[in-house]
């Protein structure tokens, strides 16, 4: 695939103190890589559902997101992530790991959005699961490149009800929902067909897919890509602006979820 190569100090912003950070309300950076998606990479089901701790690592996730390598880059950035997505500001995950040349990095990887405040010493549901997974589609960039998006859905976190952001970021992109924990992990994303291009202008290409030097649409890692919203989701919310519901082949059955982000574009 031929998206970014993975960059370990790639979103810098997330493992910043709570004090320094601007993006609030889910107004937040994405850059990570859609490698970071594949089961290669750290994957979700590593995790503990029963806690996002240290010690609630089982040893492959451990392994993993300690590997000096390339492999260890792509998980530590996908921790990264998952960490920003499920804590707020005040929450933070933090370990060791050495490199190649015998240097200790010591991480501290802070919350942002807060889409699963209790998983730090709690079980994550499936509904936080979802909304996790919806989360790191949304902000996942196929040139690695960091773009404040406006994330919304039908979850106090990205509540943007009465916002100024309403005002600001008002150009649709377009949607992603799915489960990166189930046993079959997926993510789904469509796009607004009239911010297509606009969208692409801004080095946002993974709810319409990017397009390659011979025209052809690929999508970013695992993202299916379905289409237009119009045809997979129910109508946009005015009320918060957002999909209240997007349907998902599972198996070759068709499932609706509300657990969707729904991303604008200034």
């Amino acid at each position: 695939m031929g998206c970014v190569a993975a960059q370990e100090e790639e979103e810098s912003v997330v493992g910043v103190a709570p004090s320094a950070l601007e993006f609030v309300n889910a107004l937040n950076p994405n850059a990570l890589n859609p490698n970071a998606l594949n089961p290669n990479a750290l994957n979700p089901n590593a995790l503990n559902p029963n806690a996002l701790n240290p010690n609630a690592l089982s040893p492959a996730a451990l392994s993993a997101i300690q590997a000096p390598d390339a492999a260890g880059a792509l998980s530590r950035q996908l921790l990264r992530y998952v960490v920003s997505c499920a804590l707020d500001a005040s929450q933070s995950f933090s370990f060791s790991w050495t490199d190649s040349e015998g240097t200790v990095h010591d991480e501290v990887y802070w919350g942002i959005i807060g889409l699963a405040t209790q998983w730090e010493t709690s079980a994550l549901g499936h509904p936080k699961q979802q909304f996790i997974s919806a989360c790191l589609a949304s902000r996942t960039n196929w040139y690695g490149a960091s773009v404040t998006i406006s994330s919304r859905g039908d979850h106090g976190a990205l509540d943007k009800t009465d916002k100024p952001e309403l005002s600001t970021y008002t150009r649709l992109e377009g949607a992603f929902w799915g489960n990166l924990f189930a046993p079959s992990p997926y993510l789904n994303a469509c796009y607004h067909e009239a911010n297509r291009d606009r969208a692409r202008s801004q080095s946002r290409d993974c709810a319409a897919g990017h397009l390659g030097d011979s025209g052809a649409v690929q999508p970013c890692g695992i993202i299916n890509i379905v289409g237009s919203c119009d045809s997979a989701c129910e109508p946009l919310k005015q009320r918060g602006m957002y999909y209240p519901r997007c349907a998902s082949n599972v198996n070759g059955t068709v499932d609706w979820t509300t657990k969707v982000i729904t991303v604008f574009l200034p």
